[in-house]
């Protein structure tokens, strides 16, 4: 009897197993196994955005020291790192600062947007050690990629004065960036020890250079080093020798017979050998499942999809992700939605469309963004092993997770954030971080409206009193009041919005008779008409064109929203004034009232 009740334990026990082998996440074959948004991830969660701190100049990544503090570090474009406590506390003296080591000025480059302190990494041993990394485009250098490493004073553990900044600096690595984008930026230290490194392809479009197939340049690859050389700390890094090209462009003897075919594909003479996967476009952010030791990389797309690609922690290195040949699982260049070519390097997991999936397709309403933030990896609130991504256009919030059988990507929420990156704190929750910075008509690192800190936590948690991002609900129609003052609402969730003033703002008879009518004046008045298309160009013309009929976001003129009160003066003021989603950022505070409505009598005189 014991003897058989055994037998059942081990059976049991060899079935469990066997499912737990069958479960692990697999890397898609064919495109139909590339997850897309309409997934339902197991257990259905649901998440909320709890704000954490705020008042961040063009906030790009969150970092944790992972020491027993508590702290987060979020960096800024600029070119310093704020540390915000465990109560939610930001300190008024930046933990570390960029712009004032150079006698010249600022020793990073912020001449576009894309462009400034990427990211921050912390030493595994940063307890003991003090080291800890950032990455940045570097103003010297012509915004060429630096890596550098500084040391902490254990005296002053919340602020390296410029003193200590230079003389613990160690350059490990310069990437030469031909171009002003495209330049990828985080580095973050895998379960391994080594320090990860993401890199673009090096800008313009299209990878004019060929960067992403091309294995002599660290351009459009995931990087791999060792930067513990403690033994001679002259050396910038080393090479780990379980690199995938690590050995490959050695120096050898020729020999032309007696080889095999698969020992002559290991011999790369100008293989970069920091190469650890290749073929990535702009991997801006990446992140470590903190359980599994599963690597997730947001890799930002051109003009049609945005990609997510997994590997596993068994990965031995050496993947091709397909870019320029391939963007996600579709061909490169897109001309249609039925292009036929052969498929290039590995296929990634998940993968969401831009507005327009493929040139002449009609625009999407639902389910699409423009560029692609990885924020981290979430093991809680029903959600195990899940990356969470975030949109920067559309502020959707994704989430790729696998479901046993094949992957999913369902968008957990809809905010009117312009997300940025994100990352995960000591505490395993992920945090984001959001800008307000506008792509084609960037005004620096310090003119844009200050960013948050947001911490994604599930919807049921969420502390009484506390301010959550606001989220698309099931917007109705909401008929305006015949007598009395207009009542405005927030498009994202019909909730009544108070119209600040600018800071030099005065109430115009036409702003007034808006407020009490809901039907704008300036309608038809060639002069307003004249004057709100100067300020359309000044704000809003980079991303919706001159004819307004521009897609990074919704189009103005053909009413492409989805909030259904937009086809009325009321609902038109609302979006611009408020905000819609991602990009559409809030106007309110910036321009005034009198002129926004001149911008809608210019958008009405273009409908057709």
């Amino acid at each position: 009897m014991r003897k058989r009740y055994l037998c059942a334990v081990l059976a049991a026990g060899a079935s469990w197993l066997a499912l737990g082998q069958s479960s692990r996440p697999r890397l898609p074959q064919t495109r139909d196994e590339v997850a897309r948004p309409g997934g339902k991830l197991p257990g259905n969660p649901r998440i909320a955005l709890l704000k954490i701190a705020e008042g961040f100049n063009d906030p790009t990544n969150v970092g944790s020291a992972n020491d027993g503090t508590g702290r987060l570090f979020v960096t800024e474009r600029v070119g310093r790192v704020k540390i915000v406590n465990k109560d939610g506390s930001v300190n008024k003296e930046p933990f570390l600062d960029l712009t004032n080591i150079n006698p010249l000025g600022s020793d990073v480059q912020t001449g576009f947007v894309e462009q400034g302190l990427y990211s921050i990494a912390f030493h595994p041993k940063f307890k003991e050690n003090g080291y800890f990394y950032v990455h940045y485009a570097s103003l010297p250098f012509n915004g060429d990629g630096m890596i550098v490493r500084f040391q902490v004073d254990p005296k002053s553990p919340n602020k390296l004065t410029p003193e200590r900044t230079n003389q613990t600096a160690k350059v490990l690595l310069r990437i030469e960036q031909p171009y002003y984008n495209h330049n990828g930026g985080q580095i973050e230290f895998g379960p391994d020890g080594y320090l990860y490194i993401g890199s673009g392809d090096g800008g313009w479009e299209g990878d004019p250079l060929d960067a992403g197939q091309d294995l002599s340049t660290l351009l459009g690859k995931i990087l791999r080093i060792d930067v513990n050389t403690s033994d001679d700390d002259t050396i910038p890094y080393k090479i780990p020798k379980t690199n995938p090209y690590a050995r490959a462009r050695d120096e050898r003897l020729m020999q032309l017979f007696g080889i095999s075919e698969a020992d002559f594909a290991k011999v790369r003479t100008r293989v970069r050998p920091e190469i650890w996967a290749y073929g990535s476009r702009n991997p801006y952010e990446f992140s470590f499942d903190p359980k599994s030791g599963d690597l997730f990389i947001a890799d930002v797309g051109q003009n049609h999809w945005e990609e997510i690609h997994y590997q596993p922690a068994s990965s031995k290195g050496g993947e091709n992700y397909g870019w320029n040949r391939m963007q996600g699982s579709w061909c490169h260049p897109m001309t249609g939605p039925n292009d036929k070519c052969p498929q290039v390097g590995v296929l990634p997991a998940g993968e969401y469309p831009h507005e327009v999936p493929y040139p002449g397709a009609q625009p999407l309403r639902d389910g699409h963004g423009c560029s692609v933030e990885g924020l981290g990896v979430a093991n809680y609130g029903g959600m195990r092993g899940v990356y969470l991504v975030g949109d920067w256009c559309s502020g959707r919030v994704f989430g790729l997770g696998w479901d046993g059988s094949k992957w999913q990507l369902q968008e957990l929420a809809h905010t009117n954030l312009q997300f940025t990156a994100g990352g995960n704190g000591e505490d395993g929750s992920v945090y984001a971080v959001n800008c307000y910075c506008f792509y084609t008509s960037d005004r620096g690192p310090m003119a844009n409206p200050p960013g948050a800190l947001w911490k994604i936590v599930p919807a049921n948690e969420v502390p009484r009193g506390a301010e959550t991002a606001r989220t698309v609900q099931q917007v109705t129609e909401v008929t305006t009041p015949g007598s009395g003052a207009v009542a405005f609402l927030h498009p994202l969730d019909n909730k009544p919005i108070p119209l600040n003033m600018h800071p030099n703002e005065t109430i115009t008879p036409q702003v007034g008779a808006f407020q009490k009518t809901g039907k704008n004046p300036y309608r038809g008045n060639a002069q307003a008409i004249e004057a709100g298309k100067k300020v359309y160009m000044q704000w809003c013309a980079s991303c919706h064109l001159e004819n307004a009929t521009g897609r990074m976001g919704s189009n103005l003129v053909d009413d492409q929203f989805n909030y259904p009160r937009v086809s009325t003066d009321v609902g038109a003021f609302e979006v611009i004034y408020a905000g819609a989603a991602g990009a559409m950022q809030a106007f309110g505070n910036r321009i005034t009232q009198d002129d926004i409505l001149k911008i809608m009598a210019y958008i009405t005189s273009l409908r057709r």
